[in-house]
């Protein structure tokens, strides 16, 4: 079961990989950023379409090598609610 840290400001260190997951319509999507600092939220946003949750979370593996001593943080959008069935939150 994968494991992922839910993403609070200035918890996530330069470096890590954040997904984010949101409304588009009556579905969930997500996108995936990097944060370049801490306390800021202008991060550098990977290019991509509107992610569903699956490609999302295999996008952010496979990108989650380059550093791969820091976990994958989850920004839930107002609304979100986490899915067990994705791995575990914590």
């Amino acid at each position: 079961m994968r494991t992922f840290r839910r993403y609070r400001k200035g918890e996530a260190g330069i470096g890590s990989i954040v997904i984010k997951f949101y409304h588009s319509g009556d579905q969930i999507r997500g996108y995936l950023r990097k944060v370049t600092d801490p306390e800021q939220e202008e991060d550098t946003v990977f290019p991509s379409e509107e992610l569903q949750v699956d490609d999302a979370f295999l996008m952010a593996e496979n990108k989650h090598r380059e550093a791969a001593d820091t976990p994958i943080f989850v920004e839930l959008a107002e609304g979100i609610r986490w899915n067990p069935a994705w791995g575990r939150l914590i």
